[in-house]
């Protein structure tokens, strides 16, 4: 007798933020094209001073989404202005702790004089990696995010290390993909591989999503994630382009009102 097939039922996303950073200039070394970005995204990260972002940069970053009506976070990251965030550093429990407490302060110090409220926490490059991968590092960054605020979102690579963090920690938390990215079979990603820089790969990356709650993986295979927002990176060929055909696909919501809608208060 032929054996039956069980295949997975398909999982349609009908809400997702889109988010990308912003802020990431710094001095002389500027970078204007990612302002490009506001009018396709739901959410942005900004730039807290340490990995790119001086005060100017930072406040223009926030008074830019303001006039776009964008939520807004902290994107923090490693003291690395050289390196861009991008090296790791062996930092103990109470320096990742006053690191996190510094940017995300600063920011929200920052924000409320434009009376504008941060309302999620993203890690960058280095720090990104660390906390997607390293489930007490992730939990040292989520417990000082929920000592700046216990109603910040903490953005985190999708997969168990940050659901795990985000429940150990009880910090609201949004599982991210980033399409250009290579995932494994179990659904993390994997960095040891440059991002594949296509557009026609990215969108059909963005459908297979969208349409069925999956991510092609190493394999050649799909594996199920859970996505609740997307990030668009600035540095990829086209990312406006890709942007705009993304918001024909579905217009972005930001993860609050997201889970808002998700929670059925809102239809």
């Amino acid at each position: 007798m032929q054996q039956q097939i069980t295949r997975p039922e398909r999982k349609q996303i009908k809400n997702i933020d889109f988010n990308c950073d912003l802020a990431q200039s710094f001095g002389v070394y500027k970078n204007s094209s990612e302002f490009e970005l506001l009018d396709y995204v739901s959410s942005v990260n900004i730039s807290c001073g340490f990995h790119a972002g001086d005060p100017l940069t930072i406040k223009n970053a926030l008074i830019a989404a303001k006039e776009k009506n964008i939520v807004v976070g902290a994107h923090i990251g490693f003291d690395d202005i050289q390196g861009f965030g991008y090296r790791a550093m062996d930092l103990d429990e109470d320096e990742i702790e006053a690191l996190v407490l510094y940017q995300v302060g600063a920011i929200m110090s920052f924000a409320k004089s434009f009376n504008m409220e941060i309302e999620h926490v993203r890690p960058h490059g280095a720090m990104y990696k660390m906390a997607a991968e390293d489930f007490t590092f992730a939990c040292t960054i989520a417990k000082a995010v929920k000592k700046c605020s216990q109603w910040l979102v903490y953005y985190g690579a999708s997969g168990d290390v940050t659901e795990k963090a985000g429940a150990y920690v009880n910090l609201p938390i949004a599982q991210e993909i980033m399409p250009e990215k290579t995932y494994n079979v179990d659904g993390t990603i994997d960095f040891s591989v440059k991002d594949n820089q296509s557009a026609f790969d990215y969108v059909n990356r963005l459908k297979t999503l969208l349409n069925f709650s999956q991510v092609q993986n190493r394999d050649g295979g799909r594996t199920f994630v859970n996505a609740d927002t997307i990030h668009f990176s600035s540095k990829i060929p086209n990312i406006i382009e890709i942007a705009k055909e993304a918001k024909n696909l579905i217009i972005p919501v930001p993860v609050n009102y997201k889970n808002v809608y998700d929670s059925g208060w809102v239809e």
